[in-house]
């Protein structure tokens, strides 16, 4: 199977890890939570980044799509913030 470099890890075939994320995402407290719209926004937006590689950002070394539930995160590339 081809790795898509540009997909989140919904999209690609690391199933296992995004069940992890998701728990994950479920267990944060409404107050560390962000929404539902801006969290696709939010991802939308590291999907079109150059920086995103397998699910991965490469300028923090993170999941993006747990980063981005997170209200009080910030895209980490800050020459160049995405959201």
């Amino acid at each position: 199977m081809r790795e898509c470099k540009k997909c989140l890890l919904l999209e690609s075939a690391e199933g296992e890890m995004l069940n992890v994320i998701k728990e994950k995402i479920s267990s944060l407290s409404p107050e560390e939570r962000c929404n539902d719209d801006m969290y696709e926004k939010r991802l939308f937006l590291c999907k079109s980044c150059d920086n995103l590689i397998s699910g991965v950002c490469m300028k923090c070394g993170c999941y993006v799509e747990f980063r981005a539930a997170f209200l009080k995160q910030k895209c980490p590339d800050v020459g160049d913030r995405k959201w």
